[in-house]
């Protein structure tokens, strides 16, 4: 039966510790024993980093962590880990880059590192004057910029330029000033949010007007992510399938609907990576989707192409707002061990390793959909999982996989059954 919550005000539940927490939360849901230790098992994360990453911890959850194979980027082979929960997605990304591997696999480039920052000025009645009031003091803004984090200046970075433009709301005219920030090998959120809010009473003082908001934007048109690949016709398994792709691509290119799950599926791949390395999924993943429709309607992320020669080309270019240092890519072990495995130097470099993954991880959907259609391959490596929904332990799990494809029926009701018949009930 459904626990009935009489109230979700718990005074000082932040003030407890973690154990404290779990008892309190256990008694209060009437959760079994085996729940609470769940909650108290975190795995590869102690308690003590939980608990600082995050408000209210009580415990973590664990998403498999696969490693993409076959990956030759810019002439180098490469062991990617990537961290999902959905069936097909590494395997996917490893079988793209095996038929790609032979012709030389993916190049991939950078834009460069620099972040925006926006603030945002309000009530001002000549926003055109404000606009250049605010231009005219760059030099000054440079230096307010980048007293705010030396030791972003020691290594490189800081202050690079300035944008500001006057837009009409519904609440009036704006003037967004835009700090363009060389981040180096950080996210740079901390950075460029820090710098905004020290700048914005300057820019408020210089044109008699308010600011508002004065935060980071996610559409981080200046730092992005390339790749490059090409798939020779007779890898992939003839013109056939090659024209098939085209067309997916074309459909995807032209009709948002296909667009969002186009997407979605680099986003299988792109955010695997992203996860796996302790960054910051959601700003990858609203960078990407708002770049998808800066044409003014959402289509695809990348583009396909015949080449001279007969065989398929595709590149992909988006948002990479991802870094080697700052929150949990230093805090989590995972992060720091998959860190590792890449074996990359820059923040560039994973940027551009992510992108060519998400342009594998498109070919092996696109393919799949010109072909035998998404769920036969799906369906069989999701059938392990339904096999142990189902009860299958051991053995039994790749015995009752192999029936469930098999019979063509990867469905829970249809596992319970055939485990009882496997099992002589």
């Amino acid at each position: 039966m459904t626990q009935t919550l009489s109230s979700s005000r718990i005074s000082g539940f932040h003030k407890h510790s973690v154990s404290e927490r779990i008892a309190l939360l256990s008694k209060i849901m009437q959760l079994d024993a085996t729940d609470s230790d769940l909650l108290a098992n975190c795995g590869n994360l102690s308690q003590e980093v939980g608990n600082h990453m995050i408000e209210n911890f009580v415990g973590t959850m664990t998403i498999p962590v696969g490693i993409a194979t076959n990956m030759r980027i810019d002439g180098k082979d490469v062991l990617v880990p990537m961290a999902t929960e959905e069936s097909s997605v590494v395997a996917a990304v490893c079988n793209a880059a095996r038929q790609a591997y032979d012709n030389g696999g993916f190049i991939t480039s950078m834009s460069g590192a620099e972040m925006i920052a926006q603030i945002q000025l309000v009530n001002v009645t000549d926003p055109t004057h404000a606009r250049l009031c605010i231009l005219e003091k760059k030099e000054e803004i440079r230096a307010i910029c980048d007293a705010c984090d030396p030791l972003l200046i020691k290594l490189g970075g800081g202050f690079r330029d300035l944008e500001v433009r006057v837009i009409e709301t519904k609440s009036g005219p704006m003037v967004i000033t835009h700090l363009i920030v060389d981040t180096r090998d950080a996210m740079g959120a901390n950075a460029v949010n820090t710098m905004a809010e020290k700048l914005a009473p300057s820019i408020a003082q210089w044109t008699g007007g308010k600011t508002y908001l004065r935060i980071l934007s996610n559409l981080a048109d200046r730092r992005l992510a390339r790749a490059r690949c090409i798939w020779r016709t007779e890898d992939i398994g003839g013109e056939a399938v090659r024209d098939g792709m085209i067309m997916a691509y074309h459909f995807a290119e032209s009709d948002p609907y296909r667009a969002a799950t186009h997407n979605k599926g680099i986003m299988n791949g792109v955010s695997a990576v992203v996860l796996a390395t302790g960054n910051d999924t959601r700003a990858v993943e609203a960078g990407a989707h708002a770049y998808a429709s800066r044409n003014g309607r959402y289509s695809s992320l990348t583009s396909w192409e015949v080449t001279p020669e007969g065989d398929l080309a595709g590149v992909i270019e988006m948002p990479m707002a991802v870094g080697l240092v700052g929150g949990a890519t230093k805090l989590h072990p995972m992060a720091r061990a998959a860190l590792k495995i890449l074996n990359i130097a820059s923040a560039s470099e994973l940027a551009q390793v992510i992108a060519a993954v998400g342009l594998a991880q498109n070919f092996s959907a696109m393919k799949a959909l010109a072909t035998t259609g998404i769920q036969k391959g799906h369906m069989t490596l999701h059938s392990h999982n339904i096999a142990m929904m189902a009860g299958a332990v051991g053995k039994e799990v790749d015995q009752l996989a192999k029936i469930l494809v098999a019979k063509g029926g990867v469905r829970i009701d249809i596992a319970e059954k055939e485990l009882a018949l496997l099992r002589g009930e």
